[in-house]
């Protein structure tokens, strides 16, 4: 059974940049069913749903940053909640706020109070992890001691692949780990020379700048079924864990490709494997 098939907007955002209505209407072109929303680029929300609906696609879900959130809670859900959105995720963490850091539990329990926030609105909160949470805390990462202290009616997964496999551990296997807990599931390839990873890896992502060169010689972010990824098991396994949606993500397009033939060529291998 495969499941349907969204695109993370952040794959493509220079292009939502120049033009928000028409990249999404190219997404749908290339046979994405859903998209996952990383700014709306000063659209409105009745706006947003209206372009997704003249698009034929889904507004599946949206990164939106804890600050965010916090600074909001209901305004800013109930913001995705009209747009359609069934999922609102945390998409990332600053280190003070990250496992092992000093904010680490305070975050814990504004991650509860935002998926009681949620639950109100008929919305769902979900972490988007990255490798950062993959430090022991004791004898369990702290990615599981997060799922651990959050209850699964208040905070579900997005488990994101690439950043399990870096972090060193089987990525179809973690998603099989929160079975019931995954309805999202990222897709992301790539390719890394040797077994250290580089130590400004978030050069690629645009968090840090500082020797972003050094850091594509040894990573780089690959259309999916292009890297090193077992996407056959990985897929096996969303559909195992019960998951709804696979979310294609690239954080960076590669060398000899743009943002939108990066999306094509990961639509077209999903395709290919008769999703």
């Amino acid at each position: 059974m495969a499941l349907p098939v969204a695109l993370q907007l952040y794959s493509v955002r220079n292009e939502m940049e120049k033009d928000f209505e028409g990249t999404i209407k190219k997404v749908a072109d290339l046979g994405y069913q859903g998209v996952e929303f990383a700014g709306l680029f000063g659209h409105s929300a009745q706006q947003v749903k209206e372009i997704c609906s003249a698009a034929g696609v889904q507004a599946v879900s949206a990164h939106v940053p804890l600050d965010e959130l916090l600074a909001d809670p209901a305004g800013t859900i109930a913001t995705y909640k009209e747009i359609g959105c069934s999922y609102v995720v945390i998409p990332y963490l600053p280190e003070e706020r990250r496992p092992g850091f000093a904010d680490f539990e305070k975050t814990l329990a504004e991650m509860a109070m935002l998926g009681e926030e949620c639950n109100k609105q008929g919305t769902k909160l979900l972490y988007h992890n990255h490798d950062f949470e993959f430090v022991k805390l004791g004898d369990a990462y702290g990615l599981d001691v997060m799922y651990d202290t959050v209850s699964a009616d208040l905070l579900a997964t997005e488990l994101d692949t690439c950043w399990v496999n870096v972090g060193g551990e089987n990525p179809a296997e973690y998603v099989l780990k929160y079975s019931g807990r995954a309805p999202v599931v990222h897709l992301k390839d790539f390719v890394m020379q040797g077994k250290e990873k580089p130590q400004k890896l978030y050069a690629l992502i645009g968090i840090d700048d500082d020797e972003e060169q050094a850091a594509e010689e040894t990573f780089s972010f690959k259309p999916v079924g292009s890297g090193v990824q077992d996407m056959p098991a990985i897929l096996d396994a969303a559909v195992k864990a019960g998951a709804q949606w696979v979310v294609v993500e690239q954080d960076q397009p590669d060398k000899g490709h743009t943002e939108l033939q990066c999306a094509e060529i990961s639509r077209a291998f999903l395709k290919k494997l008769g999703w």
